[in-house]
C-alpha cells in the first residue's frame, strides 16, 4: 500500500475536500490530538490502480499533481510525502485516533476494541474518588503495570477505587487495607457492586497488635509522606517487586523517596500532579 500525503492547518481540511479532484483516488484524513496539524492522505494499493494508470510511479505523480493543485486553490503552504506502509497498518490506521469518548452525560462511545476498567462505586466517607491527584497518579501507574500483573496490595485503601482498577485489570489476587472500618465496609460494598474479588481488612501500620502483611508484586501506598517515612521498615516488608509511593506533597518527595532508596529501592518514574508528586518505585 502506498500513501501521498501531507500536513495542513484545520482551517484547510474542509476546504480541501471540496476541491481535491483525484478521479478514482480517494481524499482521507486523521488528526492527531496531540498535533496541531492534520495529515490529508491518499492510499492506493498498485494491484488495483485506476484503469489507464499504468504503475506506482504514474499513480504517484497524478495524485500528487491532484493534491498541489487542490492546495494551490484553498491557499495552503505543504511538503507533499509519498511512502509505503504495510496493509495492515492502513486497515487499522483509523483506530490509533478513534478514542472512548463521553458524548453527553449519560452516554459513554467505547470502541469494541478498547478494553476499559469502568469503575462504579460510592465513596461514602471514605477517601478515593479519582478525582484527587494522589489517587489519579496512582491509577495511572496501576493502568501502567497491569501487563506484567501479579498480586497487588492497597495500603489505605479507602473507597477501595485501587484496588477494585486493580482487580479489573487483571491482578490478582488482590487485597486492601485501611485503618477506618468505615473505610473496609465502603470498600467490601464497591467490590461487590463491581464484581471483582478483593480481600479488605482492617489494619493500622504500626499498631500494637501486628499480623503478617500479605506480599504483592506491586504495592500501593497512598498515604501521607510523613507516614511512608515513618513505617518504612513495615511498609517494604509486603514489597515483592514494586511500590506506588503517593500522598507526598511535592516538597517532601525528595526525603520520602531517600528513606525507600536506603532500603534497597530505586526510582523509576514519578508524577507530580498539581502540589502532589507520586513515584513508582522497584527493588
Amino acid at each position: 500500500m502506498t500513501k501521498v500525503s501531507c500536513s495542513v492547518s484545520e482551517q484547510f481540511v474542509n476546504p480541501l475536500f471540496e476541491v481535491f479532484d483525484g478521479g478514482d483516488f480517494i481524499l482521507s484524513s486523521y488528526r492527531d490530538v496531540e498535533k496541531s496539524l492534520t495529515d490529508i492522505i491518499v492510499y492506493f494499493d498498485e494491484k488495483t490502480l485506476p484503469e489507464g494508470v499504468p504503475g506506482k510511479a504514474e499513480a504517484c505523480r497524478i495524485v500528487e499533481r491532484k493534491l498541489e493543485e487542490a492546495l494551490k486553490i484553498v491557499g495552503a503552504e505543504a511538503d507533499i510525502s509519498v511512502a509505503d506502509v504495510p496493509d495492515d497498518d492502513w486497515m487499522s490506521a483509523y483506530r490509533r485516533h478513534f478514542k472512548t469518548e463521553l458524548v453527553s452525560p449519560r452516554i459513554l462511545v467505547q470502541p469494541e476494541w478498547e478494553e476499559l476498567a469502568v469503575i462504579k462505586f460510592d465513596p461514602g466517607m471514605a477517601f478515593g474518588t479519582g478525582k484527587h491527584e494522589t489517587t489519579k497518579a496512582c491509577l495511572q501507574y496501576i493502568d501502567e503495570c497491569a501487563p506484567e500483573g501479579g498480586s497487588f496490595l492497597d495500603m489505605g485503601c479507602g473507597s477501595g477505587i485501587l484496588s477494585i482498577a486493580a482487580a479489573k485489570l487483571g491482578y490478582g489476587p488482590v487485597a486492601g487495607f485501611d485503618v477506618d472500618q468505615e473505610a473496609v465496609d465502603a470498600s467490601v460494598e464497591n467490590a461487590a457492586k463491581n464484581r471483582v474479588e478483593v480481600e479488605f481488612f482492617k489494619y493500622g501500620l504500626g499498631g500494637r497488635v501486628r499480623k503478617a502483611l500479605p506480599e504483592a508484586d506491586l504495592v500501593a501506598a497512598n498515604i501521607l509522606g510523613p507516614l511512608l517515612i515513618r513505617f518504612a521498615d513495615e511498609i517494604v516488608e509486603s514489597v515483592k517487586r514494586r511500590i506506588i509511593i503517593s500522598g507526598i506533597l511535592a516538597e517532601l518527595y525528595p526525603e520520602v523517596l531517600a528513606a525507600y532508596e536506603a532500603r534497597g529501592f530505586k526510582e523509576l518514574s514519578r508524577k507530580t500532579i498539581g502540589e502532589w508528586t507520586t513515584g513508582l518505585l522497584t527493588r
